[in-house]
């Protein structure tokens, strides 16, 4: 019993520092939604709708925008092996590359072909992607 007394009182202390640093987080980007009731919660409702109608905006927003504005979304994450404007780095520049370039080679590495020295980079960011997805991101790698 005497065992059990030290690790509970820790345990207990660590729930006790978990609380009181949980309830002052804050994310500077959004509004705390723990502390934000009453009133306050119905000024954030006005300012920016419920979960469902920001969900439904931001569905509305995707379904307008058109294929390269969505690839420009993925093409986020390439962005650090190819550039921020597809000028190159650690892989290939993609400007001046075309659309149907750009499909072949992503379809290509989403196969885990070899097309090249650094193809096994590739395969995992490839197979992430959907038919669609590599049709927005070839969209948007046109527009470089």
């Amino acid at each position: 019993m005497k065992n059990l007394v030290l690790p509970a009182i820790a345990l207990v202390f660590a729930f006790v520092i978990f609380d009181i640093a949980y309830s002052d987080l804050e994310v500077k980007s959004r509004p705390s939604v723990h502390s934000c009731s009453g009133e306050c919660y119905q000024n954030y409702i006005a300012a920016n709708g419920t979960i469902v109608e920001q969900q439904r905006a931001a569905a509305e927003a995707a379904a307008s925008a058109s294929p390269a504005e969505l690839g420009q979304q993925t093409y986020a994450s390439c962005q650090a092996c190819h550039g921020a404007d597809g000028q190159g780095g650690i892989g290939p520049q993609l400007q001046e590359r075309d659309a149907a370039f750009i499909t072949q080679a992503l379809t290509a590495y989403k196969n885990r072909e070899t097309r090249g020295a650094q193809s096994a980079l590739m395969w995992p960011s490839a197979e992430a992607l959907s038919e669609r997805d590599i049709e927005n991101l070839a969209a948007f790698v046109e527009t470089l």
